[in-house]
């Protein structure tokens, strides 16, 4: 984007940026991935090192496109490696932590809770003891630090037919996954309220957009339309979930890095209310227009319901909107085409993704094979 399309306030608050080393946790995974593209599009003047473990949903042919860019550097890597995260805060001048890796996938923790209690409860704490060693000084710290954790709504739990989350909901977490995530919620703000640390908390709606990983929604339904397979709908379909394009989601935690005041809570989302059998008809709908003619709503099959699954999330993202400038600018049917059309476009990606252990994990989930 040249220099006269952007705003004097852009083109300061971008300044502000510039020149910093960010540590991206997890930044192979779908939305660390983005993000990282998003920041090495919009900003000349940055250093980038994402540490990631390459687990099953970590892909770094997501990043092909800055892998040999001098700005950016991949270190293969686990967050409760407390050694590896003190060597790399040691190293480098690390600015800013945007800490995105995590186990992610509801189901997943269902089966196997202590990987999702290990992982992001146990390396948030070991990575905020590496930020808060580095940056301290004597009566506080490194000025324009700033660590960001984040997060999902999935830690308010469940809404009824009516209301929203607000920053100021009470966490009420039912799966696993969502525990765990309350739980490190928890322990960031406490390294704020008890040692000071600079921290800002986002709590985003449900993603979608390119290199998602097709076990969630979106990408498995899209995969399993072009293969012409059943589309795993859980229950009657009718939980309701509020959706974000990736590139918006980047975007907000681009103006929380920026501008966000540490201690605070941001809610991120759509303002974008769909039930999951709504989503999936879009998708019919749309790879019928795009791709497949044929493909139809005869391939929906319901299947057994998630155990203590939410009936319902909706985002109050006012707060963000108010004091940061932020709102989403990419309208669902526009984010969805544009979805589809990156996954029409990169099956080889998504033929990579489809096979291996993933195959096996899908044969648990629903039964049968995946491709």
């Amino acid at each position: 984007m040249a220099d006269n399309d952007i705003s004097a306030t852009e083109r300061r608050k971008r300044m502000n940026l510039s020149g910093k080393h960010l540590l991206v946790t997890g930044g192979a995974g779908f939305i660390g991935s983005n993000f990282i593209l998003y920041l090495m599009r919009e900003y000349d003047n940055l250093c980038i090192t994402n540490l990631d473990k390459l687990t099953y949903a970590g892909n770094l042919e997501n990043l092909r496109g800055v892998e040999n860019d001098p700005r950016y550097r991949f270190v293969l890597g686990d967050v409760c490696d407390r050694t590896l995260l003190q060597s790399l805060f040691a190293e480098k001048q690390i600015d800013l932590v945007v800490h995105f890796a995590a186990e992610s996938h509801v189901d997943r923790s269902i089966r196997d809770a202590g990987a999702f209690v290990q992982t992001n409860i146990g390396g948030t704490l070991s990575l905020l003891d590496a930020a808060m060693n580095a940056w301290k000084l004597d009566g506080g710290y490194r000025a324009d630090v700033k660590f960001l954790q984040v997060s999902t709504d999935e830690v308010y739990g469940s809404l009824g037919k009516t209301g929203v989350f607000t920053e100021r909901s009470p966490l009420d977490p039912h799966s696993p996954y969502a525990a765990s995530k309350a739980g490190a919620d928890m322990v960031v703000k406490a390294y704020h309220d008890t040692h000071g640390l600079p921290v800002c908390i986002t709590r985003c709606s449900n993603n979608y957009g390119p290199y998602q990983f097709p076990e969630k929604l979106i990408p498995l339904m899209f995969t399993n339309c072009l293969r012409k397979k059943p589309l795993p709908v859980y229950g009657d379909g009718l939980q309701v979930r509020d959706w974000l394009y990736a590139e918006d989601h980047c975007r907000a935690i681009e103006r929380v890095l920026l501008d966000g005041r540490a201690g605070e809570v941001y809610n991120i989302g759509g303002r974008n209310e769909r039930t999951n059998l709504q989503i999936v008809k879009t998708i019919i709908e749309t790879v019928r227009r795009l791709h497949d003619p044929s493909v139809s709503e005869a391939l929906i099959t319901h299947v057994a319901d998630r155990k203590g699954h939410d009936r319902r999330y909706a985002i109050d993202a006012s707060k963000i909107e108010r004091e940061l400038g932020w709102k989403p600018l990419v309208p669902f049917e526009e984010g969805m085409e544009r979805t589809i059309r990156w996954y029409l476009e990169h099956e080889d990606w998504l033929a990579h993704i489809v096979s291996g252990a993933y195959e096996e994990y899908y044969r648990q989930m629903y039964g049968e094979s995946a491709s």
